[in-house]
């Protein structure tokens, strides 16, 4: 499907006229290495950083940072880390963004919509590329593109669909396509959030304070334009009113900066430790800008978060785990899907193997909840 040397289009299954409509979901989220080693990280390092959407500093400047510094010594440290959160099925991100979209579609079909569902990452491997050239040939003629990510970022989100039109410009006869920028303040979201978290309080009790840290972007990316901070801010507030909070009892915070320059503020580590030396004694963290747990927050919050603020003085830390496969989540996404597909067909597609097996898979995930 893609273009040959001189501009022309590659070969596609031939058009046909009457063909049934088929409709698809994909649910993209941001990629990871196919295995915590230092070859495969670096790998998945350099097309992550490589994307101007990611860093936007002069390209022949970041070049030389990137392959002169980074890529020299980061992969190894990261290795490190991904090793210590990888699990038997492989990456935390991947095994639940898969188990997601198979849950996805079986949550369809038992409302009784045929939408075939695949997940893609934006870097790495299964890529978006790869997955909407399956589809294609399945005979696909709408796709909706699903985030995993609710809070629109150009790093993130705007990136994942320029992977999406880099495709579509290679292709000669595009599927219809739709994209869902953000959900950040829908309140099914909202509600599987306050039900996840008050799930864990009902068992442990409530915490001193609670930290929904999200991931970090750079300060200007702010004063540019990205709605990023404001829907992360909007996300918390709905969030803190949902769970009957007060403005002392919760905090935002942002995590994972790269680089010396200002990222969003507060930095999430470096209020953990404030927080331990002016005598919190218990935290709960939570991290509602991802719906999957990853290295982000396995890694750099459930442990180095809670080593920070322990070592601090903090005596009690507790990380409340993402939304994962929760049942309520998984609903909430299936109506926000459904929401968005309206208007396409989603109940025609003639393969009715297809859907008893989507019913059947959906019954056997939800049996191991």
């Amino acid at each position: 499907m893609t273009s040959n040397k001189h501009g022309a289009f590659a070969t596609e299954p031939p058009f046909t006229h009457g063909q049934v409509p088929r409709t698809a979901v994909l649910f993209c989220n941001l990629g990871t290495p196919d295995t915590p080693t230092t070859p495969d990280v670096r790998r998945f390092l350099r097309e992550f950083l490589s994307d101007a959407r990611v860093v936007e500093i002069p390209r022949l400047l970041w070049w030389l940072i990137l392959h002169g510094i980074i890529l020299r010594f980061r992969p190894a440290k990261s290795a490190a880390k991904y090793a210590s959160v990888w699990t038997a099925e492989g990456s935390p991100l991947k095994v639940w963004t898969e188990k997601q979209a198979k849950m996805l579609q079986g949550w369809l079909a038992q409302r009784g919509h045929t939408v075939q569902v695949r997940y893609a990452m934006r870097y790495g491997s299964t890529s978006i590329q790869e997955q909407l050239d399956a589809l294609k040939a399945e005979g696909t003629t709408r796709v909706l593109i699903l985030p995993a990510y609710p809070q629109y970022s150009a790093t993130t989100t705007a990136s994942l669909f320029d992977a999406v039109y880099a495709w579509a410009g290679k292709v000669r006869n595009i599927p219809e396509l739709r994209f869902i920028n953000h959900y950040h303040d829908d309140r099914r979201y909202i509600a599987a959030l306050a039900a996840n978290i008050q799930s864990y309080w009902k068992i442990n009790g409530k915490p001193d304070q609670l930290v929904m840290s999200f991931h970090g972007v750079p300060e200007r990316t702010l004063h540019l334009g990205d709605p990023y901070h404001c829907e992360c801010f909007k996300t918390a507030r709905l969030l803190a009113e949902k769970l009957g909070l007060k403005p002392d009892q919760f905090k935002v915070t942002f995590q994972s900066r790269l680089g010396r320059a200002k990222w969003l503020e507060p930095y999430t580590e470096p209020s953990l430790i404030a927080m331990g030396k002016a005598g919190v004694k218990r935290v709960d963290v939570v991290c509602p800008g991802f719906t999957s747990d990853c290295l982000e927050t396995l890694e750099e919050i459930a442990m180095e978060g809670r080593a920070a603020f322990l070592l601090a003085g903090g005596q009690e830390f507790n990380y409340i785990p993402c939304l994962n496969d929760d049942p309520i989540w998984l609903t909430a996404l299936c109506e926000l899907t459904l929401q968005h597909l309206a208007g396409w067909p989603t109940q025609t597609a003639p393969d009715t193997q297809e859907l008893a097996h989507s019913r059947a898979a959906a019954l056997a995930l939800g049996a191991k909840q």
